[in-house]
Parts: structure tokens; sequence; C-alpha cells
């Protein structure tokens, strides 16, 4: 019995980071109070302490911004690959068809590259504004080969930007981006990918009308 009484006090000098000697000749010497004001004021393991309270701080902080880097990046990619789809659309002479705005997708994989661009959906759609400044679908065309606005179906252009009698091009990319820090089954966490969309507007550069023979 005095072995493992003598064990019960060692271990219990190791956790508080006293020495075992210390420690019982302090609990034999004064009563039970002096030996938690003792205690209270030892900083043996202070550092330690410090350590393990800022690492996860600093651990989120560069989490934080590693995760914020590579959103941004993407979300510069989808402006990018909007803009361009709807400046290559807007440069065309007259009219084109389905087969032209079906190498779309291709413009926008060569801006991702040499990330993917699965999942990802686009919708172009040709404008018409009249002398009331109103604007009006002509035509529209989807990545999976469908009409996702009926022709003369209204809609609002951007503030200042809507001028009589032209055409636009309107571009609508979105991309699903996947959160890379995101821990499968931890408390909390039910969102791990997010929809990062771009809505571009180009006015027709050649001709007052846009036309695509088959949309």
């Amino acid at each position: 019995m005095r072995i493992r009484h003598h064990l019960t006090e060692s271990l219990r000098c190791i956790r508080f980071s006293l020495k075992p000697s210390r420690f019982q000749d302090l609990c034999k010497s004064a009563g039970l109070r002096q030996c938690f004001e003792h205690l209270l004021r030892d900083r043996s393991g202070v550092g330690a302490v410090e350590f393990a309270l800022i690492v996860p701080v600093l651990l989120l902080l560069y989490l934080g911004a590693f995760e914020v880097t590579m959103g941004l990046s993407t979300a510069s990619r989808v402006t990018s690959s909007a803009g361009a789809i709807a400046d290559i659309v807007a440069r065309q002479d007259n009219s084109f068809s389905k087969s032209f705005l079906a190498t779309m997708p291709d413009v926008a994989a060569a801006i991702f590259a040499p990330k993917a661009t699965t999942g990802s959906t686009m919708k172009i759609t040709g404008l018409q504004v009249d002398s009331n400044l109103k604007a009006t679908v002509v035509w529209s065309w989807a990545q999976d080969g469908s009409r996702p606005y009926g022709v003369g179906t209204a809609m609002t252009l951007p503030s200042g930007m809507a001028v009589a009698k032209t055409a636009f091009v309107r571009v609508e990319f979105s991309i699903p981006y996947q959160i890379i820090t995101y821990f499968p089954g931890m408390k909390g966490s039910s969102v791990n990918t997010i929809n990062i969309r771009r809505d571009y507007y180009f006015r027709q550069r050649t001709t007052s009308t846009v036309t695509c023979t088959d949309c």
C-alpha cells in the first residue's frame, strides 16, 4: 500500500510539473490551501500552454488565407471566361449557329487550364434593345443544348448600359468550387462546395442585330 501511495503521489507531481520531493514536502508541511496557492504561483509550463493556445489560431488564419486566395483565383478565371466568350460572340458578323456556340466551353477550358471545368454551366443570350431602351431576348443557348429563355422575354441590362436600337450578348458562366480545407464529418461543416457565377454583357461589335440561325 505504501508503494502504491508513493506512485500515486509521483504521478500527481508530474502532472503539475513539480518535483515529487518538493510537492510532497510542501503538502506534508502545509495545508491543502497552501498547496493550491503554490500551484497558482508556479509558472513552469507557461510556454507550452501559450503554444497550445496560439497554434490553433495561427493554423486557422493560415488555412483561411489559403482558402480565400484559391477562391479568388477561381472567381477571377470565371470572370475572364465569361468576358472572353461574350467578346468572341459579339465580334461575329451577321449570323452563326449552335455549332459555333458549342465551341465556347473550350474557351473556358483553355482559361482554366490546367484546372478542369467539370460541372460548369454556360448560357449565352442575344438581346435586342428597342427605342424605349427595353431589352428582350432574340435567341438563347445553354451548354446542354436547350433554350434557357424564350424569344421576347424581357431582360434588364446593367444601369447605364442600354443604348437604343442596339444588340447585346449576355454570357452566364458558373462553376462549382470545392472548399479545399473542408473536413468531412466535422461537426458544423455542412457546406463543402459553392457555385461561383459571373454574368457578362458585350455590345454587338459589327452589326446592330444578333442572329443565331438554329437557337
